[in-house]
């Protein structure tokens, strides 16, 4: 399995760093890329609908998910520090090959929401400062797909400064906001004491939890976590283990400060003058400078809006491409894959604004933050089956309080959720005119996917062996037909078990024939690979060194000399690196024969790696 976003993989390091603080600073970012997941403009919409509708009440739901989100992030950072694996890759390992379809697709489906309320919130910031339709502002949105590239070309760094930066807007806009609202201190101690006021607050309270604790930033963390190069000995473990903890702790607090003062903002505002329906965030922004006396309230509402929307997106995307290529194991080009993040959450909005205005762009929000918040348990369970495994933590699994309380979150979470949906069926089975549709269609889904959350609760429980998957679609079954040409004497050729290496190794020994000597050269190219280097762990690569070896064993037993070398990272820059190091007369390698939008999809190898080689390249077609 490749390395866990492979483009900025082990890209900073923290050693040989003098003083404590620049130890500790060169450690300091991945939580703030995370951090803005749980301050984006979904986040708004269920804060200012429940601070208008419930007053400070509320406040207690924002507190508990803050503590929760702490919790299950430092969980979600082990995971990636310990194994140097990311939550998507250590799921494919442990379940089964269907279980891991189903839980890509609600993976997706939790981004794909996640990226609606980041649609929505952008273009509402930009039609409430700039007066930019809605629709054309949603439209506009695909252009950060550029900026995402740009800022991943620069380095993981300058993305998190930018990042940082946008945090650092949005919590000065809401320093001052507060300021102008002057509430109620009293009151909002009162609010950290738990209630639920009704069934209308039980829904708004299931969409703060599905807009803090957030099931992309789980997989996110995993992996950005292992964008730090550190020293893997167990002293060194421990110390990036409590540094990032420090990071988490800052960073979480920080948007648990701007998601209070949102809802804080609602109440001392709304529901303080009996305007219990402001939902939609461009009634807010309408309502803020008259309530407020000053026109900079609205202006700073909608400016940290817009830093809100555009931070996460950023994170959204990379959470993607983490869930893609570890539960699939498949990669394609980063611009493709943010288009069509960008379009699942683009053409759903403009449906819904085209078909029923922009008044419902609200509910769109609180709703996907609900659906968000659905997803939950299918990312908790596993991540905390994960870390409390001995064997894959290799000493690091976290303790029994711990487990504890994190079993407690997780319960607290789906059984919310189990009494939403329960509550929801219920209503839409008694309002129908047709029952026996909803029986037939979606009471069967429920029931299914909580048969699948029951499944991967119990499984690592009675099953604690891991398991090893194959994932070369070769059988190894290679048959091979022998020349005697003698004319190249050192001879590369590079495999990916695949039908395409027949085809290569038999043109290789035409070219050979037994006296030459064959290097077997194959590129791990997950995105642990990608961030790690060669010094990635992981079960991926093991299978990847013992079908090559077993390619080895296969030429050998035939007469043949044999030897393997194992590159790293994207094929077009490890292929050269291994070439140009090394005394070969050719490079053979197979093609699977895509052209046009494959290529568009998945990138080419020959064209990037025939002008970076100093000997020929043979390219052999499979057919």
């Amino acid at each position: 399995m490749s390395k866990s976003l492979e483009e900025v993989h082990e890209s900073v390091s923290t050693q040989n760093k003098g003083s404590w603080f620049k130890k500790i600073f060169a450690f300091l970012g991945p939580a703030y890329l995370i951090s803005v997941g749980y301050m984006d403009p979904g986040n708004w919409a269920t804060d200012l609908a429940g601070g208008s509708q419930f007053g400070y009440s509320l406040l207690w739901v924002l507190l508990m998910s803050n503590i929760m989100a702490l919790l299950l992030q430092s969980l979600s950072a082990r995971l990636g520090i310990v194994t140097q694996r990311d939550l998507a890759q250590a799921s494919r390992e442990t379940y089964s090959p269907f279980v891991n379809i189903l839980l890509y697709i609600l993976a997706e489906i939790a981004i794909a929401a996640c990226d609606l309320a980041e649609v929505l919130g952008m273009a509402i910031g930009l039609n409430l400062l700039f007066g930019i339709p809605l629709l054309e502002g949603v439209a506009i949105t695909v252009l950060d797909t550029f900026l995402l590239l740009f800022l991943i070309n620069k380095g993981i760094r300058k993305m998190e400064a930018f990042i940082i930066a946008l945090v650092a807007v949005i919590g000065f806009s809401f320093v001052f906001e507060m300021i102008f609202a002057q509430p109620d201190l009293a009151q909002v101690v009162s609010g950290l004491i738990p209630s639920l006021p009704n069934e209308t607050a039980l829904y708004i309270a299931i969409g703060i939890i599905g807009a803090t604790v957030m099931p992309h930033n789980l997989y996110l963390h995993s992996s950005l976590v292992q964008t730090r190069k550190f020293d893997r000995s167990e002293k060194g473990i421990k110390q990036a283990l409590k540094y990032n903890l420090i990071d988490s702790t800052i960073a979480l607090n920080l948007a648990f400060f701007v998601n209070a003062a949102i809802l804080i903002l609602a109440a001392a505002t709304f529901y303080k003058n009996g305007m219990f329906d402001v939902a939609e965030i461009q009634d807010a922004h309408q309502f803020l400078a008259p309530m407020l006396g000053t026109k900079w309230a609205s202006i700073l509402f909608a400016v940290a809006l817009i830093a809100a929307g555009q931070s996460s997106t950023i994170t959204g995307t990379l959470a993607g491409q983490i869930v893609m290529e570890g539960y699939l194991n498949l990669r394609i080009q980063p611009w493709v894959r943010r288009i069509i993040t960008r379009l699942i959450a683009i053409v759903p909005a403009m449906i819904v604004i085209y078909i029923f205005g922009e008044k419902v762009t609200g509910k769109m929000l609180i709703f996907s933050q609900v659906v968000l918040s659905m997803q939950l348990g299918f990312a908790i369970i596993p991540l905390i089956h994960f870390v409390s495994d001995k064997n894959k933590m290799k000493g690091f699994a976290i303790g029994k309080w711990t487990q504890t309380a994190s079993w407690i979150i997780a319960l607290i979470i789906v059984g919310l959720n189990a009494k939403l949906v329960f509550g929801e069926l219920q209503s839409l089975l008694e309002a129908s005119e047709n029952p026996l549709v909803l029986w037939l269609t979606v009471v069967p889904v429920a029931v299914g996917f909580a048969i699948l959350l029951l499944y991967i609760i119990i499984k690592p429980f009675v099953q604690k062996s891991s398991r090893i998957l194959n994932h070369s679609p070769h059988n190894m079954n290679i048959q091979f037909t022998q020349s005697v040409g003698s004319k190249m004497k050192n001879i590369a050729v590079a495999v990916d078990f695949s039908e395409a290496d027949e085809t290569a190794l038999n043109h290789a020994i035409d070219l050979g024939g037994l006296e030459a000597k064959y290097t077997l050269i194959h590129v791990v190219e997950t995105v642990g690979a990608i961030v790690y280097g060669k010094n990635i762990e992981d079960q991926e690569t093991s299978i990847d060194e013992e079908l090559l070896h077993k390619y080895k064993e296969l030429l050998t037993e035939k007469g043949f000399v044999v030897n393997t070398k194992l590159g790293f990272g994207k094929p077009n820059k490890a292929i050269p690196k291994i070439i140009n190091h090394g005394n070969f007369d050719i490079l053979v390698m197979g093609t699977h024969g895509h052209t046009g939008f494959k290529d568009i999809l998945f990138g080419t190898t020959v064209d990037a790696l025939r002008h970076k080689i100093s000997i020929p390249l043979y390219i052999v077609k499979n057919d």
